[in-house]
């Protein structure tokens, strides 16, 4: 196995200032468990409808320069993005990775239906110690993994170690909201006909997210610049860079 990049270890659970002409304190991170990994959690995730956030991450990522190539989908879920991405090209090698049992056995299931056992390897592993050499992935993409990481530092310092120089790395997440107020429009907004479980889990994804400053302050630290991430809807950040060559 490779040699592991080593960074400082970023503690974002401090409120940060969210106006100074307001006077107010932006809402607080609270972490959420980190792997959702119950039956129950895994079949309501799976059922809510995440079909046009899918068709839009990988109709993105396309048009981001993804070309066919070895592509790992860091905190893969259930693998409904790798089953859009190979809906579109099947000429994609994927790897999705993903540590909750119960996700990876629902994933099982959907692969198996369509067809698709033999185009995506299922991979349980951590995404703070994957178990893959330096630059062993041309494409590193993830929907959603980086708002369940404690220390979202090891997550991306292990993805950035596992692509390959002039790589694609392309993230996507969650954005905080400014306050409860906001945070509780999203929930209804977007799953106001879903059961209260899966509200619930939408609210808890919400108050464990990143803004969009923070998530640039960790890029920054790996020699990425800022601006590469920046707000791509009303509640998404999304990370999109190349890895130097050098």
């Amino acid at each position: 196995m490779g040699k592991r990049s080593r960074g400082p270890a970023v503690h974002l659970s401090v409120p940060f200032l969210y106006s100074v002409c307001y006077g107010t304190a932006m809402l607080s991170r609270v972490l959420e468990p980190e792997v959702m990994d119950t039956l129950e959690e895994a079949l309501d995730y799976d059922s809510m409808d995440h079909s046009e956030v899918n068709r839009v991450f990988v109709a993105d990522f396309l048009a981001a320069g993804a070309s066919p190539g070895k592509v790992a989908d860091l905190g893969t879920g259930t693998a409904l993005i790798p089953i859009e991405l190979l809906r579109r090209n099947r000429q994609f090698e994927v790897v999705a990775v993903e540590y909750s049992r119960h996700m990876l056995l629902v994933a099982r299931e959907h692969l198996r239906e369509l067809g698709l056992l033999d185009k995506i390897l299922l991979v349980r592993a951590d995404a703070k110690r994957l178990p893959f050499a330096d630059g062993a992935f041309t494409l590193v993409m993830s929907n959603s993994l980086i708002h369940h990481l404690p220390d979202p530092w090891q997550g991306i310092v292990e993805a950035h170690r596992i692509t390959a120089p002039g790589g694609l790395l392309f993230f996507r997440d969650l954005a905080r909201p400014e306050d409860e107020q906001r945070l509780q429009q999203l929930v209804m907004q977007y799953a106001g006909d879903a059961n209260a479980h899966q509200q619930q889990m939408l609210g808890d994804s919400l108050r464990a997210a990143l803004t969009v400053e923070e998530m640039a302050e960790l890029v920054t630290r790996l020699g990425y610049p800022p601006t590469s991430v920046r707000m791509t809807s009303d509640r998404h950040w999304t990370w999109c860079a190349r890895k130097p060559r050098s």
